[in-house]
């Protein structure tokens, strides 16, 4: 099924309306944090806010997120432990998520058409499971409240003007805009971290974050595919070190799944600085220990005597192959009974099970294209509103700014939420001045 987009008076050419009077607000950017911005503002009783894109189709990173199901949030009801899922941003998240967090957000979208379903690991999709429901639920609300959405707009230039507003120029636009505010919410693109410089903000540079990690493993190699729970990864960067205990997928480059992808994020920085190199350490125990592990084989050296150390695996939660690759690793052959296992042997499994040690040579191939740590500095915007501290008038939101979370769905939690406050900043702004000027020509 085609799900409709927006009706024409969604993309009614704008400059008419500019030439006469400035626009209440501009949002530079069609993503989730650049429409939630717009469709809040809005329905609070802005009228003119215009939603500027440069590409041909807006919400672009909805459409393909979550294996093109959209992780719209994530089912963390506490706004102190939803801001753990930032490795940029959890402490000053906290105030931002104590006024619109995941609840307020599932309120929101059911609000507004869209139900979200809850799976066991706390991640959340729409009900429909596709992302297009997501994408038709923000472009309708949009529309009904009146935001007018001007695709293939790049903007090249931003211009303070002299009522204190703003000029917008650039490719697409056949004239200047004018804007009384305006938000910049251009996610990772170079084009709005050069935007947030030229109006005076320090970006961090920014570096890839969530990806899966490359590594020095011949003997994973041959596993590729396999998925194991409630493995502990230690990271080992000079003095620096990385912890997390999760699902890792083995791929035939090395590791990715969600404990390495969030292992990934904390050390993003750290990983760029030393050129993707460190020592990564493993325990595949899932939870037993040196000291369980030890237990183990002894108990099966004795019970699983006539056994080969193939056909009986002391570990369940291991797959079988996984299993032959540690044995290969411990140079002893699986078609050996368990009565003769070497000790040398017992004792490089329970190394290799308990802490195994591989080098990293690189990045692995996901992930890194969607996030990125880096960007607008926190300390520069405020955030209960989501104004900048050195423009005033001006509002960031989304992966623009030094924020970035976890696989999960944090990342469009923390674009739903600095969208939601900015656009609520702004129309109540717009509220006082109007009442301001009803005052006094009264």
């Amino acid at each position: 099924m085609t799900v409709p987009g927006p009706p024409a008076s969604a993309t009614a050419t704008t400059e008419s309306l500019c030439a006469s009077r400035p626009l209440d607000l501009v949002v530079i950017g069609g993503g989730p944090a650049g429409y939630m911005a717009a469709i809040t503002a809005a329905e609070q009783g802005l009228h003119g806010v215009v939603v500027l894109e440069a590409t041909p189709e807006p919400l672009q990173k909805v459409r393909v997120s979550g294996g093109g199901r959209c992780n719209v949030t994530h089912a963390c009801w506490d706004p102190a432990e939803l801001a753990t899922h930032y490795p940029r941003g959890s402490r000053p998240l906290r105030g931002p998520f104590s006024r619109f967090a995941c609840g307020d957000a599932i309120a929101w979208f059911d609000e507004h058409g869209l139900t979200l379903i809850e799976e066991s690991d706390g991640r959340m999709f729409p009900q429909q499971n596709r992302s297009e429901a997501v994408i038709h639920c923000l472009e309708n609300a949009a529309s009904l409240a009146g935001v007018q959405l001007r695709t293939q707009v790049l903007v090249r230039q931003i211009v303070r003007a002299e009522d204190g507003g703003f000029l917008i120029e650039g490719r697409g636009l056949e004239q200047p805009l004018r804007a009384r505010k305006l938000m910049l919410a251009t996610g990772g693109h170079p084009s709005g971290r050069r935007l947030a410089e030229s109006l005076g903000h320090q970006v961090i540079p920014p570096v890839p974050s969530l990806f899966g990690l490359s590594l020095h493993a011949k003997a994973l190699a041959a596993c590729s595919g396999i998925a194991v729970d409630n493995v502990t990864l230690d990271l080992k960067i000079g003095n620096q070190r990385f912890r997390q205990t999760g699902r890792v997928l083995i791929t035939h480059r090395g590791l990715s799944g969600p404990a390495t992808l969030r292992l990934s994020a904390f050390a993003a920085r750290a990983l760029h600085q030393s050129h993707y190199k460190g020592e990564l350490r493993l325990d595949w125990s899932s939870g037993l220990g040196r000291k369980g592990v030890e237990q183990r084989l002894r108990h099966w050296r004795l019970d699983k005597a006539r056994r080969t150390l193939t056909s009986a695996n002391p570990f369940e939660h291991l797959p079988r192959r996984l299993w032959q690759a540690f044995l290969s690793e411990a140079d002893v052959e699986g078609e050996r009974r368990w009565a003769d296992l070497p000790l040398k042997a017992e004792r490089q499994l329970v190394e290799t099970l308990c802490s195994q040690r591989l080098l990293i040579r690189g990045r692995g191939p996901f992930g890194e294209e969607f996030v990125t740590a880096g960007g607008v500095d926190l300390g520069e915007v405020n955030l209960a509103t989501m104004e900048s501290r050195r423009c005033t008038g001006l509002y960031l939101a989304g992966e623009l700014l030094d924020v970035d979370g976890v696989t999960g769905g944090f990342n469009f939690q923390a674009c739903w939420s600095g969208g939601w406050l900015a656009g609520q900043a702004i129309a109540a702004i717009r509220a006082q001045e109007l009442a301001m000027r009803s005052d006094q020509t009264r």
